[in-house]
């Protein structure tokens, strides 16, 4: 028999989900699963897709909180990584890697000294839409004798962080090349209601308004000796645009290696073929009628703020519901009914919530479970 580890050292009978060796339906559920044969797949599509155009990749690790996903990315030849708030970008440093953007504005005194304490152990770079935030950015990194890049993030459509216009981006560019500790080093673009408009065409016409705003402002920092050598955004689903358009010098795409329903709810063109290599390993908790049965898969192990996860390679079977810790499964007429403790495969409906409410990513190859990742970012969202 098999001895299984404890995956926290704190809760003594609490195994690890799987090891080596098990099949997949030995997976012990609710577990996140990663195929390991797509999952590669999928990494090199984008890398050479990307290397293609002359575009560097910078992936979100947003997307997965997993450092191991990181390094692999990395090894493709990713320049290095995104992340959406300081103490995210702790145990990717720890694990190893030495470039992190914070794709994001960062405002508070501890979140600008760990940002500060970080640009020791790693390459640092910040986004900025305001005034203020620079004086405290510059403040803060003279105070540790130490240096960041800045970003000044343009709203090209989302409508949330970023300047509004190229003379503002202009203003805050000039601001920070003026300040001690912070350097100017390009922009960040990034469209992220475009990545979900369902239509191809749609979703192209969208991306090529955003980029051309950011090559407006691109231009106006030019024509006042301002050099912009980074312009940063695009993601999964504006890829193919963002890089053909000459205007991107690096796509943060996040949701690459896995893909999800939601993303797969899109029209795609081709171009890059991406497949599904995250599932959720479920088991059948209850029977209760013929058309009718109950999953160990809900709102604690996955989110449905997009709809609700989808089965995957079972026709006939519908994920209808989710409470706390159920998930409700309607089985067509014609369908036979799945039989109690039976393991089922879900595509999560949007993967970037559900990594982060798990603590391991269980990965197999051929069926057969090679390895068990932390995901050790997972709740840290300061």
């Amino acid at each position: 028999m098999k001895t299984r580890s404890n995956s926290r050292a704190d809760i003594s009978l609490l195994a690890a989900p799987a090891v080596a060796g098990d099949g997949w339906m030995d997976i012990d559920t609710p577990s996140l699963v990663l195929d390991l044969d797509i999952f590669e797949t999928n990494l090199h599509t984008m890398q050479a897709f990307l290397r293609r155009h002359d575009i560097a990749l910078r992936p979100h690790g947003k997307a997965h909180k997993c450092p191991e996903v990181a390094l692999r990315q990395i090894a493709m030849g990713a320049r290095g990584i995104c992340v959406q708030k300081v103490s995210e970008a702790v145990p990717f440093i720890e694990a190893g890697v030495c470039d992190v953007h914070v794709s994001n504005e960062v405002v508070g005194e501890s979140k600008l000294q760990l940002l500060a304490a970080l640009t020791r152990r790693a390459r640092m770079s910040v986004c900025v839409d305001n005034a203020s935030n620079l004086l405290d950015l510059s403040r803060v990194m003279e105070s540790h004798k130490t240096h960041i890049d800045v970003l000044v993030e343009i709203d090209v459509g989302s409508g949330r962080c970023g300047v509004r216009s190229p003379s503002a981006a202009l203003d805050l560019a000039l601001r920070a090349e003026s300040l001690p500790g912070l350097s100017f080093v390009g922009l960040q673009a990034y469209y992220g209601a475009a990545q979900h408009l369902r239509g191809h065409a749609a979703r192209e016409e969208a991306c090529r308004a955003g980029a051309a705003l950011a090559q407006a402002c691109v231009k106006l920092l030019a024509d006042h000796g301002c050099p912009c050598p980074i312009v940063t955004g695009g993601g999964t689903g504006s890829a193919e645009f963002d890089a053909a358009g000459g205007v991107y010098t690096e796509v943060q795409a996040g949701t690459y290696p896995f893909m999800d329903a939601d993303y797969g709810d899109n029209e795609w063109a081709g171009s890059l073929g991406l497949r599904n290599s995250l599932f959720l390993a479920a088991t059948v908790m209850s029977v209760p009628a013929p058309d009718l049965i109950v999953l160990d898969v809900g709102l604690k192990s996955t989110t449905t703020e997009c709809g609700p996860p989808r089965i995957h390679a079972r026709p006939g079977l519908t994920y209808v519901a989710a409470s706390d810790e159920h998930g409700i499964v309607r089985v067509a007429g014609d369908t036979p009914t799945p039989t109690l403790g039976e393991k089922i495969l879900l595509i999560p409906s949007h993967c970037d919530p559900t990594f982060n409410l798990h603590d391991e990513l269980v990965t197999i190859r051929g069926g057969v479970v090679e390895d068990i990742w932390p995901i050790s970012a997972r709740g840290l969202s300061r």
